[in-house]
């Protein structure tokens, strides 16, 4: 029987908490049911199992990113579109590091095709357009936007550049400006 209040929702948006709490690594059934004073068993009325919960999370995470990002993209075009997706993913992934990492859940087939994650794709895809790239360098442009955000973001949270005085938000611009103008000066193939 399904404990009252508790629903599949209430349980991912309590385990997204969770995950920007104590990391997405640390998020499982036991230390959701504690947040809800329950025991595990209470939770399986709702969820499947520890993965179904994290594919839970890391939907949501997807879903709240693509909403963000499309909201930062509208009118813009070219380099401010480009910094305002790249800001949209740095700022999430600093608000919410659980929930960003989440987002890099490995998703079958089938779930990744009717999660959020196109629409992200496709936001970059559009980007791209501006600078004028058509295939089969949209997809290579597209691979070196997300290895340089992920990557950056990743070593940030990380504290990967806190020992050199130079400011991380001023490298950061300064990377933009580079991805900027590699994107405008995309070599031929």
């Amino acid at each position: 029987m399904a404990r009252a209040g508790l629903t599949a929702e209430r349980l991912t948006q309590a385990a997204a908490d969770l995950a920007d709490e104590i990391g997405f690594q640390n998020v499982t059934v036991s230390a959701l049911a504690r947040r809800f004073g329950v025991k595990p068993a209470a939770l399986y009325a709702h969820i499947k199992d520890a993965q179904d919960l994290r594919v839970r999370t890391a939907l949501l995470a997807l879903a709240e990113l693509a909403d963000r990002a499309a909201a930062a993209l509208a009118g813009r075009a070219g380099k401010d579109a480009l910094v305002a997706f790249a800001n949209t993913y740095r700022d999430y992934a600093k608000e919410h590091p659980g929930r960003y990492a989440a987002t890099q859940t490995k998703l079958d087939p089938e779930t990744a095709a009717t999660s959020a994650a196109g629409r992200h794709a496709e936001m970059t895809r559009a980007i791209l357009r501006g600078y004028e790239l058509s295939e089969p360098d949209q997809t290579d442009a597209v691979r070196m936007l997300h290895s340089t955000f992920h990557g950056y973001v990743n070593l940030e949270t990380q504290g990967g550049f806190r020992r050199h005085p130079r400011e991380v938000d001023v490298s950061w611009s300064r990377a933009l400006d580079a991805l900027d103008t590699v994107l405008r000066n995309w070599p031929p193939a």
